[in-house]
């Protein structure tokens, strides 16, 4: 893996995050089967402490709150860390309640029709509230590939109850990618999806998995022969937000008053030469 990434570009270093809460790196250390075809374009790992990672234009939030985002220690170095606390003005954005960083303004952070891109990051829900039978079933967004322009994502992963899926609205897909992340509560999950982004209907998304104490990605779900870069949402590119965006929920409705997650380790590769 090492040999495959030391000639490429990354904004934010070659080093790989040692963030976590059990101190060992999150990049794949077994699950490098395209290692040969994949070469690295971004890498935010927060590693310097700053919440933009070093890269200019990186959007960190849109949220007012002084706690809508923050960097926090982890193992070694740090991670980002969004919280959103219903009925706050402070951590509404764009009208709705959520806090994200995103690559809308970072070039290697975006997507077009013609791609092949690899999207990696570590996930930790912090201090998370678990669904019991008769809470509200809200769930929350985590990590978004995004139609520019205020369009629809063309896909996102989110909490639903106690699991964790992959969804694709444009599409109407759904998966469950984590039937029960109670057990991993406070540690450190890796998720990996693959797409290819066309126009027409020969794309595909690929969703895997590293659960702690995984040596190795797991593969998960996938779609092929799907049209990624759907019409219903036209924009010129697409690119990646991360945090957390809380779409619907509101305290009078039950939901949870504040939710804090924890991001690190955001990776995009080219997979096109394969």
């Amino acid at each position: 893996m090492a040999a495959a990434i030391a000639g490429t570009l990354t904004i934010a270093g070659l080093a790989t995050a040692q963030a976590g809460q059990d101190g060992v790196s999150r990049a794949s250390e077994g699950s490098c089967s395209s290692s040969s075809i994949a070469s690295n374009l971004l890498t935010i790992d927060y590693l310097n402490g700053q919440l933009n990672s070093g890269i200019p234009n990186l959007t960190t939030t849109h949220a007012t709150a002084a706690d809508a985002s923050y960097v926090v220690a982890s193992g070694a170095d740090h991670a980002v860390a969004h919280k959103v606390t219903l009925g706050d003005a402070g951590y509404v954005s764009d009208g709705a309640p959520r806090s994200e960083s995103a690559t809308n303004d970072v070039h290697e952070g975006k997507f077009v029709v013609g791609d092949k891109q690899r999207y990696e990051f570590s996930v930790l829900l912090k201090d998370w509230k678990t669904y019991v039978t008769g809470d509200s079933e809200s769930g929350d967004i985590i990590f978004q590939g995004k139609h520019a322009g205020g369009n629809s994502p063309s896909f996102y992963l989110m909490t639903k109850r106690n699991s964790i899926a992959f969804r694709s609205p444009t599409l109407n897909l759904q998966a469950t990618v984590v039937a029960d992340f109670r057990p991993h509560l406070g540690e450190w999950m890796r998720f990996r999806v693959d797409v290819s982004w066309t126009d027409d209907s020969t794309g595909y998304y690929k969703v895997s998995t590293r659960m702690p104490g995984e040596s190795q990605f797991t593969l998960r779900q996938t779609y092929e022969n799907v049209q990624t870069f759907h019409p219903e949402s036209p924009a010129d590119f697409g690119y990646l937000k991360w945090g957390l965006y809380r779409p619907g929920q509101t305290i009078e409705k039950g939901d949870v008053p504040t939710r804090i997650v924890y991001h690190d380790d955001i990776r995009v590769l080219d997979l096109s030469q394969g």
